[in-house]
Formats: C-alpha cells, structure tokens, sequence
C-alpha cells in the first residue's frame, strides 16, 4: 500500500508497533504476542471478521442471555461476587451508571476528592450535590495517599442525606485505601460502597491464583474481598482485554439491579463492539485456564525488578506500606537531577514507554503480558542512566507546588447564570464554570463552583508548558468562568 494513504493514526501506530516497543503502560496485554503465546493467535487473525453486530445467537448485551451471558458468569466466578456485567465504555460508564443508580437524582455523594472525571460527569447527568472526603497526603512527593475511614464516617455524619460513597482505590499511583473498614463505615449508615478500582482489576486474582512473589508484594486487599458494593474494573489496564472494555462487579443485595441494568442501558452505546467483549472472555478464559501460572509468574518478576532495583545506587521506589499496589513500580532519580519527565525522555530513548509522571515520580504500569525481558530491559536502562549521570544535591521537584493545589479544601460556590471565556493568567479569584482536568491522572484539579487560585494558575501553565493535556482549557489558554 502506498505509505501516503496510512497517514493519521494508522501511520502512527504501525510505525510505533514496528519499533518493537517496551510496554510499561495501559493495556495490560503489551501486544499481541500475549495472546498467541496462550492460544488465541486466530481470533487476532480473524479479528475483523469477529466485529459483528446482534446476529441470531450473538445475544445482546442488555439482555446477556446466551453466550455474553456466559461470558459475564466467568467474571462472576473469577471475582467471586453476585453478579458481573461486561462493560464497553470503560470503566467511565460503570461508574456513571452505579452512581445514578444508588443516588436519586438531585441528591447528594459523598465521595473522594481525587475521583476520576467519571464521577464528576455522573453529578453533573444526575444533578447530584457532592460532599467531600479528601485523602490523606504522601508528603515525599506531594501525591493523594489513602482515604482515612474516619474521615469517610465524618463524611456522613456531617451529610447524613448522602446515598453512597465512592473513591478510587487503588488511585493511579497504586494506593490503597482500607476499604473493608470504609465498607464497615457505610454499611452501618446504610449507605452503598462504590469502588473505582479501575487500575486493580488484577487484585483479586493476584490473592486467588498467585504463589510465591506473591507474597513479597504483600499487596492490598481487593474491594471484593473486603465488601464493596459495587466495584467497577479496568480489565484493559493491567488485565488482557481490549482498551475500552471492563467489568462492573455487584458483591452484595444493597443495590437494585433492574435500576443499575436501566442505567447502564442509558450510558453505554447501543451498537456495543463483539471485538471488545470478544476479548474480555480470551481474558476470562486465560485468567480461568491458566491463572496460577499467569500470575504467579507476574508477581515473581515484579519482585524480581525490585530486588534487583535495591542495587542500584541512587535509586529510588516509592512506598506506602500496606498500602501499596506495588505492581505499579514508582520510580524516583532525583538523587541525580532527574525530574519523572527528564527520566521518562531518557528511557523513550532506549523504547522504554511508561504511564505517568508527576513532579520527581516516574510510573510504570506493569501488566499481565511484561515478560522478564521487559524488566530486565528496564533494570538495564536504569543502570545505564545511573551510571551516565552524576549524583548532585538533593533539590526539591514539584512535591511542595502539588501538595499545594492537589490537596487544599476549596469551598464550592453556587454557580449559575451562564459563562464566559476567560483567559487563564487573568482569572485568579474567579470561580470556575468548567472542569480543569490534567491528563493524566484525569482528576480535576479544579471542579465547577470552585475559586481559580494564583497558585492554580501557576501550576496549569507549568504543565502547559511542559506539552501536558489539559482539558478544560482551550488552545488559547482560556477556561469558563462563572458570570454570577
């Protein structure tokens, strides 16, 4: 084919697969060889052929009586919970959905103040007040740590009229929160837990089927076994299937299912993709075939990667015990004027690709499909960059400018009246009309009602800076301010 008409994003992506990269972010299959090598090369093959639509006997998935159905009980029985729905929006959709089903309309959340931008769009389609619970800090680097489950039991006692609460857990970075004491909180109030646990789908299987390095990780419990109500999973982040796809978790009788089915009818697309829920039952079927393997073998390089990290001088993983998902690997070169950003560069240079970085944190997100190789690609940049670079005095990253604006308690302003476009650096004082949302994480950093600090201002246009997505603020640096 003539390499002009692959322009755009088909160009893009043949050309990034060409380079045989080192995957250390979403999704967690990190391509396609995890499929061949555990028996499912011809459903790639034939994978244009599989994009159908509701044939005779291809079920439907609002009904899910036939084969999604079958599908759906494999997830019922890896989770071990009541009842599991497949998800094609993400784990976005299960989360707007559990929320308009478990919160009237015009009534009241308690919930996080580091939610995903999911939970934000679910107020805004219900008309649903929020009531916030922030979380504690990771002081180091200036990041959001656990929900405190005192903090939740405050929470509602100063808004007994909120229906359910929700946090992300773990949050991007890995962190956990003790949610069999939050759900103890909100079932003696009567009240529904609802968990993103969208980066820790591999939670429950990692105590289910994992031996061995298992055991080093000491990772936290999953929101199934402690006794959420709802919990919404991103298969596609650190699990096998397509980006796109999960699968929303019901683990006890506080939730109406003709009312959570109504909602989840009304967000996700009436044309779901058979590509997608395709592969969330290769994922499912390699999970139930060959999950001690699979995960046993997981955990054993990622314990791999930090003994052998512990060598090198310089540097650094983050940790929160007991807290910590650690197969989300922090990483921290500080020690040698490195920023995550500058180190991120350095690994791209070696066809390194990771998830995040934020102030002197670099994260890689491991998955189902990194092989041994792909750590130890990684050890081996990391030595290499250790030993090209000068250890220098310790100097500050952005931690003291992210504790500032990440985690300070905004009143929220009632808005109303309409908006204007306001340039960014003259809005200091104002109240926001719009969400300002950096991605990633996907968190808001301001939410609408909320006043635009200096502080705020300062920050946005550092990240600007730096190349960084921010949604909320357009090409020409304006955000929507509140006209009242």
């Amino acid at each position: 084919m003539n390499k002009d008409y692959r322009t755009g994003v088909t160009q893009f992506l043949l050309d990034h697969a060409a380079s045989n990269p080192v995957s250390f972010h979403m999704p967690g299959h990190k391509g396609s060889d995890f499929y061949r090598r555990n028996g499912y090369g011809l459903f790639l093959e034939r994978l244009m052929d599989c994009d159908i639509t509701e044939i005779q006997g291809a079920d439907n998935l609002f009904v899910c009586a036939d084969c999604l159905g079958e599908s759906a009980d494999k997830y019922k029985k890896i989770y071990d919970v009541c009842k599991t729905y497949l998800q094609i929006n993400g784990t976005s959709g299960g989360i707007i959905a559990s929320i308009l089903a478990t919160v009237p309309a015009g009534g009241k959340l308690l919930m996080s103040r580091n939610c995903h931008k999911s939970v934000y769009n679910a107020l805004k389609l219900g008309g649903i007040s929020p009531a916030y619970v922030y979380p504690t800090l990771v002081d180091s680097y200036g990041i959001s740590g656990p929900v405190s489950p005192e903090d939740v039991a405050a929470g509602f006692d100063a808004n007994p009229d909120a229906a359910a609460f929700i946090l992300p857990s773990p949050n991007y970075y890995g962190i956990c929160s003790d949610i069999k004491a939050i759900a103890e909180v909100c079932h003696e109030r009567g009240k529904v837990l609802i968990v993103d646990q969208a980066h820790g789908a591999h939670l429950k299987l990692m105590e289910h089927y994992a031996k061995d390095g298992a055991i080093n990780l000491n990772l936290p419990m999953s929101a199934e076994t402690a006794g959420a109500d709802l919990i919404i999973n991103s298969t596609h982040k650190t699990l096998a299937s397509f980006t796109q796809s999960a699968v929303l978790n019901v683990n006890s009788d506080r939730v109406d299912l003709i009312e959570l089915e109504d909602k989840l009818q009304m967000i996700e697309s009436s044309s779901p993709s058979y590509i997608l829920m395709g592969s969330l039952d290769v994922n499912a079927n390699i999970i139930l075939d060959k999950g001690e393997a699979v995960f046993t073998d997981w955990a054993n390089n990622v314990a791999y990667f930090y003994s052998e990290a512990a060598n090198i001088s310089g540097l650094k993983t983050m940790d929160v015990p007991g807290y910590l998902d650690c197969t989300k690997i922090n990483l921290d070169m500080s020690a040698y004027g490195l920023d995550g950003a500058a180190l991120e560069k350095l690994l791209i240079d070696e066809g390194i690709f990771v998830e995040l970085t934020t102030g002197n944190l670099l994260m890689c997100m491991t998955g189902i499909g990194n092989t041994r190789e792909d750590f130890d690609k990684l050890l081996n940049s990391l030595k290499r960059i250790a030993s090209t670079h000068q250890l220098v005095e310790s100097e500050p990253g952005e931690a003291d400018v992210l504790e500032t604006v990440w985690n300070k308690k905004r009143h929220v302003h009632q808005i109303g009246g309409g908006w204007s476009l306001e340039t960014l650096d003259e809005c200091e004082g104002k109240v926001c009309a719009g969400s300002i949302i950096p991605y990633p994480p996907g968190i808001p950093l301001i939410c609408p009602g909320e006043t635009v600090d200096l502080d705020d201002i300062e920050y946005l246009n550092q990240l600007i800076s730096k190349g960084r997505d921010v949604i909320g603020v357009d090409a020409n640096k304006k955000i929507r301010i509140n006209k009242k």
